[in-house]
């Protein structure tokens, strides 16, 4: 209910999701940015991946490298960028989880 029974200030309400929109900008940019590692193997395989959780670099250490064994260095591998994306979710949680819970104080969004 609006006080006065008036209809919401929609100036107010603009100027409101226009920071909000900045806001969440600005946090995408930040993951885009920021970089995590994970890792497999107690460090064997280190991949590093944006907070956006693109894949930017992997590390191999030689020991990892058995000729005769590629598919424990290949699960090595996807543990290690598994670990990564996890750590750029909880990062993402952590830029983007108030912005989302800040669009429920919007009247008339469905969130």
């Amino acid at each position: 209910m609006i006080p006065g029974g008036g209809q919401p200030n929609m100036q107010q309400l603009l100027q409101q999701a226009q920071k909000m929109q900045q806001d969440l900008a600005a946090a995408q940019q930040e993951l885009a940015d920021a970089v995590v590692e994970g890792s497999a193997g107690g460090g064997l395989v280190k991949a590093t991946v944006t907070g956006a959780g693109e894949l930017k670099g992997l590390v191999i250490d030689p020991k990892a490298v058995d000729p005769e064994d590629t598919e424990t260095l290949a699960d090595l591998v996807l543990a290690a960028v598994r670990d990564a994306n996890s750590a750029a979710q909880q990062l993402q949680q952590q830029k983007l989880g108030p912005l989302a819970q800040g669009l429920g104080g919007l009247p008339g969004m469905p969130f």
